[in-house]
């Protein structure tokens, strides 16, 4: 006898979701590790699609808690000038033991929580304790949560957002002043990179926004928009003199930013001082000192959407 398979809107799944559950949730699953396939990749493009190309990923994972889950996630950067979001994802969860299928769940809601908890996750190792200053840079469905995962493991009090568009950053920064934070827009963004202390790039940029120069001593540098070859955030001075670190060893494969560093030789990829596995096992040391200089690096693990699926699943009947 099987059961019905439950579907959670994006309400419903978000619930569960607070930073403050879904970050200690993402470091127990680094912890206890799962199953992770590589991802599959495809171009997405046709004759009637007015040149509108897309990228679909397709992310298994299955744990020994005994759940597999698969997201599909369809990117399509050109949406906006349709006036729709650039990302539509769903997620299947299933139990691993008969592959009977458990729950439909918002991929979206999914995908943008658990980006935001890796890269707070990642800060609670490698920004500074006293980090109090960050500056966002986009206005999407990440962005927009970055300041709540962020305040969830840092003293954050004050939020500076840019934008390609400068009327996007003054929409979030209102929001987020509606929402009691202490925002702001900014429209010199070398000054505000200059100044932050966390600076964190959730956007599609195909070309370097940040660039070495401009980050202070102590800075943290968060890197989670680009998850493809062709997609960079930093240029390669980010990663000179600085002690990177990556969620998954497939950044390595998949991120432009390395990729650039890499080539230039203001990193090598031996260099790269662990993933977010090896610092949430305490395999590898996270921050070591005021001055050094860290960058994260992220293109996403399905092992992260995963452990917040289970997390929807198992609080299920808490609503």
């Amino acid at each position: 006898m099987t059961t019905a398979m439950k579907h959670f809107d994006e309400a419903a799944t978000r619930a569960p979701l607070s930073f403050e559950r879904l970050v200690p949730a993402l470091h127990a699953a680094f912890v206890a590790g799962a199953q992770v396939p590589p991802r599959h990749v495809h171009g997405i493009e046709t004759a009637s699609g007015g040149g509108n190309r897309g990228t679909v990923l397709i992310m298994p994972a299955w744990s020994d808690a005994g759940f597999l889950g698969i997201k599909t996630i369809n990117i399509f950067p050109g949406n906006s000038a349709r006036g729709l979001p650039g990302l539509h994802a769903t997620y299947v969860l299933y139990d691993a033991h008969t592959g009977v299928p458990l729950a439909m769940m918002d991929g979206n809601e999914i995908t943008a929580r658990r980006t935001a908890a890796a890269s707070a996750l990642g800060a609670s190792f490698l920004a500074r304790e006293d980090a109090r200053r960050l500056l966002v840079l986009g206005t999407g469905r990440i962005a927009r949560m970055l300041p709540a995962a962020h305040a969830s493991v840092r003293p954050i009090d004050e939020l500076w957002v840019w934008n390609h568009r400068a009327e996007g950053a003054e929409t979030l920064a209102a929001q987020w002043r509606a929402e009691g934070r202490n925002a702001r827009a900014v429209t010199d963004l070398e000054a505000a990179v200059r100044q932050a202390d966390i600076v964190s790039c959730a956007t599609l940029a195909t070309s370097p926004l940040v660039r070495g120069e401009w980050l202070a001593p102590g800075s943290h540098l968060d890197l989670i928009g680009s998850f493809t070859p062709a997609m960079r955030e930093a240029d390669a001075q980010c990663f000179a003199g600085a002690r990177t670190f990556v969620d998954t060893d497939e950044a390595l494969q998949k991120s432009g930013d390395l990729l650039d560093a890499i080539a230039a030789g203001t990193l090598r990829a031996e260099d790269v001082g662990g993933t977010l596995a090896a610092l949430c096992r305490a395999e590898r040391p996270g921050r070591s000192g005021a001055e050094e200089r860290t960058v994260f690096k992220a293109v996403g693990s399905a092992l992260e959407d995963l452990a917040a699926a289970t997390l929807v699943w198992q609080s299920r009947d808490m609503a």
